[in-house]
């Protein structure tokens, strides 16, 4: 009983579910790359880097914020503030984590394993750059859009052009849907001199900007679509993520307690989504 709780606060802290964000891209890059399936060995091998990473990430997010996440009514009952969870047993899940991912790069190939460590230092980042920039939103962009990177790395052994395009556009995508979840959290940030855009130009001035980088998230999946020469089916994905964005900045701006719904359904089903469309499009079939 004591194993089945202790399973249900760590996956409270660090919301394994919530791997469906950055895992489609990592599988939409190695499936482009390989231009078609890349065996299950690296499918397990992209499913445990991708989750021991965004372990590593949020558990390195929840013990650094600790002080922060205390004094918000939104957080003050995560297990890393309440208790459940000690300092210590989170410092021990961080550097399993770590050793996990790190230990995927080794098996996978070189370039992966020296990718490995640059990347867990992006990740770990996010948590410390909010007390001096508000371009936090930026660097949490870029650790989820580092996932097509790595899966390309591990496929191919190389960065083509393209896989750079697929990342700015899961930055961009990221970034914007981050920004309106962050304004929930405007006059917490300003008491504890926390740097987000939300706090520092306000509502209106972070829905258009949230706005244009969701713009640029569809450019740049554009660009990616068009240097890695996919097809119709890859474009109907696009427009549809396009309709999709549309709508969660449209709930957002309607009401704020659209937020929870915004963040976490619209955009787990963006990606897999997109995702899905990409298979179709590497299957053959015809439109």
């Amino acid at each position: 009983m004591q194993l089945r709780q202790k399973l249900k606060d760590f996956n409270e802290l660090v919301m394994f579910a919530h791997s469906v964000f950055s895992m489609p891209f990592i599988f939409i890059a190695m499936l482009v790359a390989a231009n078609g399936w890349f065996g299950w060995r690296l499918f397990a091998f992209g499913v445990i880097a991708t989750i021991s990473a965004r372990n590593f990430a949020m558990a390195f997010n929840r013990y650094a914020d600790r002080k922060f996440d205390s004094t918000n009514p939104r957080t003050k009952n995560r297990p890393s503030v309440d208790g459940r969870i000690p300092p210590q047993m989170i410092l021990l899940f961080i550097a399993i984590n770590a050793a996990i991912f790190v230990c995927m790069g080794y098996l996978i190939n070189p370039l992966c394993f020296y990718l490995s460590f640059p990347i867990l230092f992006i990740l770990a980042s996010y948590s410390l750059f909010k007390r001096f920039s508000s371009a936090a939103h930026l660097v949490l962009g870029l650790s989820l859009g580092l996932a097509p990177i790595a899966g390309v790395a591990a496929t191919s052994g190389e960065i083509p052009l393209w896989s750079v395009y697929l990342c700015v556009g899961v930055l961009f995508w990221v970034a914007g849907f981050d920004l309106l979840y962050a304004l929930q959290d405007i006059e917490h940030d300003k008491k504890e001199g926390l740097h987000s855009i939300p706090s520092v130009f306000g509502i209106s001035k972070t829905l258009w900007i949230s706005r244009f980088f969701h713009l640029l998230t569809i450019v740049f999946w554009g660009f990616f679509i068009i240097e890695s020469h996919r097809g119709i089916f890859m474009w109907i994905g696009l427009t549809l993520c396009a309709v999709a964005l549309f709508f969660e900045q449209y709930l957002v701006s309607k009401n704020f307690h659209n937020i929870p719904r915004a963040f976490f359904t619209i955009n787990a089903y963006l990606g897999i989504a997109f995702l899905g469309f990409c298979i179709l499009d590497l299957s053959g079939l015809e439109f």
